[in-house]
């Protein structure tokens, strides 16, 4: 009976075209995870060399004044990104990998990112997680949609329970072969992926490939408790589809609909505005005030004076630009709380919907969702303040420019570790297949 079912199934022209379609568009994703992480390795070495390109030419022109050129010299820091993104691009397509920014007020400066073309922002990526997440289960649902339904409608149904001592076994096996057979395919990826891509075999990696597992037994858990209602093949059809918009596409846009209304980012235009808004309007006020603001915040540097009766100094021009990032700094931290909030409630919602889950499992995994951007900014902010402090006594003193090592000043990395939430990654999903395995072997009881 075993070598029948396997036999019947190799020679299904059908079943054998979807397992290749699923190949193929799993290879295509790579393929565009390639390139992804190409592109981003050559923009991290142009950005490299121009930094250093831009330093020489700005040290050369600009020669006299230390406050001057660091008006102009920008810093780059990199948010390295692992090879495992390739399999999962998340926001790494919006949010930039790399942010250059002068030691002026940074708020302005954190917001910046690339200008992409609208209709491919609207496309998305074909990337792996894509391919897992819409195309794995179209191929389940076509491959169990009527496991049992055929053989009524072919009339082989009553032989069945009449020849075989136990149906319910040969459905399963039936089932079983279709489920390794889309593990294959999805193993294979897998390998090929590891080398393709150069993914280190890692605990990041075995638990993304562990968490893909789980998202294909849990359609075949699903297909299988809706085929053990033993409907017919049009019913079955349109029961798993209806299943597959869902969760695929109308419950995870109705909870970013949802979660954007609930924790609302008005801070995110407000925080750049503040920043302008309080660095612009000091042009027009006593310098005095600004100034005792920033030794406030910075008491080491008290020994360093404005000039009596000038309306200008370096002092005063930093201490301005400090002052936009303090004065934009409740607005700041209200983003960063909100988007905090959204990928927490998101994360909750997820426990009960396994493709929300799953694709966020990918993105922190991949190091490419909210949690990872606001690691970066946090470096960032670290990162510039470094070189304020650095740089401010040597403005302040008028040091020469030609006295510092411009040369050291090369592109700075980021680098962000993934943590795995075992728990929340795994249970949620195996619990709920588990179920839908129980509820459907209890249906399918002859």
């Amino acid at each position: 009976m075993k070598t029948l079912l396997i036999k019947n199934f190799t020679r299904s022209k059908g079943l054998m075209l979807g397992l290749l379609l699923l190949l193929i568009s799993g290879l295509v994703s790579l393929n565009i995870g390639k390139q992804f992480l190409e592109k981003n390795a050559q923009i991290i070495e142009k950005t490299a060399h121009y930094q250093q390109e831009n330093i020489n030419r700005y040290v050369q022109n600009v020669d006299k004044e230390m406050g001057l050129l660091l008006y102009y010299l920008r810093f780059g820091l990199v948010n390295q990104t692992p090879n495992l993104a390739g399999l999962s691009i998340g926001q790494r397509d919006t949010n930039p990998s790399i942010i250059s920014v002068t030691i002026r007020n940074l708020e302005e400066q954190k917001y910046t990112t690339d200008l992409m073309n609208p209709m491919y922002q609207l496309l998305g990526n074909l990337d792996f997680s894509f391919v897992l997440l819409y195309f794995f289960p179209l191929i389940i649902i076509a491959f169990c949609f009527n496991l049992i339904s055929e053989e009524k409608e072919e009339g082989t149904w009553s032989l069945l329970l009449t020849q075989a001592q136990n149906p319910q076994k040969v459905l399963l096996w039936k089932i079983g072969i279709r489920y390794f057979s889309i593990l294959l395919v999805l193993i294979l990826l897998f390998i090929i992926a590891k080398f393709y891509l150069s993914i280190a075999f890692d605990l990041p990696f075995i638990a993304f490939c562990l968490v893909a597992i789980l998202y294909v037994t849990f359609w075949f858990c699903v297909s299988w408790l809706v085929v053990s209602w033993q409907k017919s093949s049009s019913q079955n059809a349109l029961a798993l589809l209806i299943t597959w918009v869902m969760l695929t596409i109308t419950i995870p846009a109705s909870v970013n609909a949802t979660v954007a209304a609930i924790y609302p980012v008005p801070e995110a235009f407000k925080t750049t505005l503040d920043s302008r808004e309080a660095y612009h309007s000091k042009w027009d006020k006593a310098k005095e005030p600004t100034i005792e603001k920033f030794y406030q915040h910075y008491p080491q540097f008290r020994k360093y004076k404005h000039p009596q009766g000038h309306d200008y100094s370096w002092l005063w021009y930093y201490a301005a630009q400090q002052m936009a990032d303090d004065e934009s700094m409740v607005s700041s931290q209200q983003l960063k709380e909100k988007l905090q909030q959204r990928e927490y409630l998101v994360q909750i919602i997820g426990w009960v919907v396994p493709s929300i889950n799953t694709q966020m499992s990918f993105n922190q995994l991949s190091l490419t969702d909210i949690q990872n951007n606001l690691n970066f900014w946090k470096a960032l902010e670290n990162f510039h303040e470094q070189k304020r402090l650095y740089f401010y006594p040597k403005i302040f003193a008028e040091m020469p420019v030609n006295q510092e090592n411009w040369t050291q000043f090369k592109l700075a990395s980021f680098h962000d570790k993934a943590i795995i939430h075992w728990f929340s990654t795994i249970l949620p999903m195996l619990l709920i297949s588990l179920f839908c395995f129980w509820k459907a072997m209890k249906n399918l009881i002859f």
